[in-house]
């Protein structure tokens, strides 16, 4: 535990932890929508705003937070009056983001290195300013998908029940997609834009596996994203791997793991149930010499 006394490393690790507990947290509602892919389209906005970043020398990370914010509330307005489909929107966010970033980071001065560092995560380039920034968005988000859980269920569940019901379905889907929007570019520094989706949703599916409410699924989720954030960190460090890789494999692990272990457990269970009828063993009929 050494590699921890250094501040570099505390900060990145900081940043994960709070980044592993707020990323699940939101992704249990984009999953719940059948949105599992948009944070993959929000993280190539969020590149064209660190590009925007780079050329114009201001903070590529509040330049993102900006530019993902906005992408995130057109898709939203999109969505919600259905005139472009949900994939249209999404591959709209996929290929104009990806090639704005592009074209905008090779208008700048920046090297390749630096935007490896927001594509995949840098452990050595997470600042004491991009900390302060992951603190707060962080445990922005993390309160508000906790607090106003029963009306966001509500809300992802049956939006016309929710409307119904007299709840704010606008503001409450565009409060979904400004905190996907802030926790991907949060996580630009830890995990990476391009793997960010992959700690949102791959947690609260281990966590289906073995529960049954929305409370306890959204409890054991952001417990595996701690987990894989954390000790995906200290594998990077002491194994120097890209941190977002070893993050996003930790939580894959989990979910197979998870995965393999239910299977054998409910196939135990059908094979050995109480006051079930013994399966006979097949025998080969019996051969006469005569």
């Amino acid at each position: 535990m050494d590699i921890f006394q250094y501040d570099f490393m505390l900060r990145a690790l900081v940043g994960a932890l709070i980044i592993g507990l707020a990323a699940p947290a939101l992704g249990i509602y984009l999953v719940q929508r059948r949105l599992a892919l948009i944070g993959d389209g929000i993280g190539h906005v969020a590149l064209t705003g660190v590009g925007a970043g780079l050329l114009l020398n201001h903070s590529p990370v509040l330049v993102a937070v900006i530019a993902a914010t906005l992408g995130a509330i057109v898709i939203e307005l999109v969505r919600s009056r259905g005139r472009t489909s949900g994939d249209l929107a999404l591959a709209l966010l996929f290929y104009g983001g990806i090639a704005g970033g592009v074209l905008l980071v090779g208008l700048s001065d920046a090297s390749s290195a630096s935007l490896n560092s927001y594509l995949f995560g840098s452990l050595i380039t997470t600042s004491s300013a991009d900390l302060v920034t992951i603190l707060v968005l962080g445990v922005v988000v993390l309160v508000a998908m906790l607090a106003l859980r029963p009306a966001l269920f509500a809300v992802c569940h049956d939006e016309e029940y929710a409307r119904v019901s007299g709840l704010p379905v606008r503001a409450l889907n565009l409060l979904i997609a400004v905190g996907t929007a802030w926790t991907v570019t949060i996580a630009m520094r830890a995990v990476g834009v391009l793997l960010i989706s992959a700690l949102m949703v791959v947690p609260v599916a281990a966590a289906q596996q073995v529960t049954r409410g929305f409370r306890s699924t959204m409890t054991a989720a952001m417990a595996l994203g701690l987990f894989a954030a954390g000790a995906g960190i200290w594998v990077a460090a002491t194994a120097d791997t890209a941190p977002g890789a070893s993050v996003v494999l930790l939580a894959i692990g989990s979910f197979l793991v998870i995965a393999l272990g239910t299977a054998a457990r409910r196939a135990l269970r059908r094979r050995f149930r109480p006051g079930a009828a013994p399966v006979a063993e097949p025998h080969e009929p019996e051969v006469v010499l005569r």
